[in-house]
């Protein structure tokens, strides 16, 4: 059996590459993800996303609800916590958001399967909330909780197949339409809650 030589070889993997770098750039094949960075905020910034957008801290007083909370970013770690007040019949959240661009337009992620996070777990539940310009009553795709090591940073992957509504009709999500990362703490019962987070990205 003949084996091509190892300069062949190097020549055939140079015009491959070539070859794949040409088609992309012309866009006759599609880039595994499109503009959106694979990183989305490191705290790096204490007001900041690395998209240069200021984090958002949504509260539940227009549902009817009185939750608060406090944020501190030091170091490179964000620290939330607050306390949970339901209103009468209704939940309480509050929802950190972190939009992919300055004025909300969707963006792309089809290249990417779900979203990381590294993130310390303290008190309540929290989730992983994808936000999408398909999606009109607020009722997004969310994750299932959040289960860490306790007291320790722990590195979490919430794929997108797996993201629900939670009383909506179930439909899926569109990955073309997403223009915000909300990490949300919500429950039925007057509680408090708090978690880290150093690190929120797509994998």
């Amino acid at each position: 059996m003949h084996l091509p030589s190892s300069s062949s070889r190097r020549r055939q993997s140079f015009v491959a590459t070539a070859l794949l770098t040409t088609l992309l750039t012309l866009g006759l094949l599609p880039a595994r993800a499109a503009t959106t960075p694979a990183l989305l905020d490191d705290f790096s910034d204490a007001k900041h996303n690395r998209h240069g957008i200021d984090r958002l801290l949504i509260d539940d007083k227009g549902a009817g609800s009185q939750s608060h909370a406090t944020l501190k970013c030091e170091n490179g770690v964000l620290a939330v916590e607050g306390e949970l007040v339901p209103g009468r019949g209704v939940p309480a959240f509050i929802s950190l958001v972190s939009l992919l661009t300055p004025g909300g337009k969707p963006q792309d992620l089809t290249g990417y399967e779900g979203v990381r996070l590294r993130v310390k777990t303290g008190k309540g539940i929290l989730t992983v909330q994808v936000s999408s310009t398909e999606i009109q009553n607020f009722d997004y795709h969310t994750s299932a909780p959040i289960v860490g090591k306790s007291g320790e940073f722990t590195e979490v992957r919430m794929p997108f197949k797996d993201m629900k509504r939670a009383w909506s009709e179930q439909i899926p999500l569109n990955l073309k339409s997403i223009t915000s990362i909300n990490l949300v703490s919500f429950g039925l019962a007057k509680d408090t809650f708090a978690y880290e987070v150093d690190e929120i990205g797509f994998y």
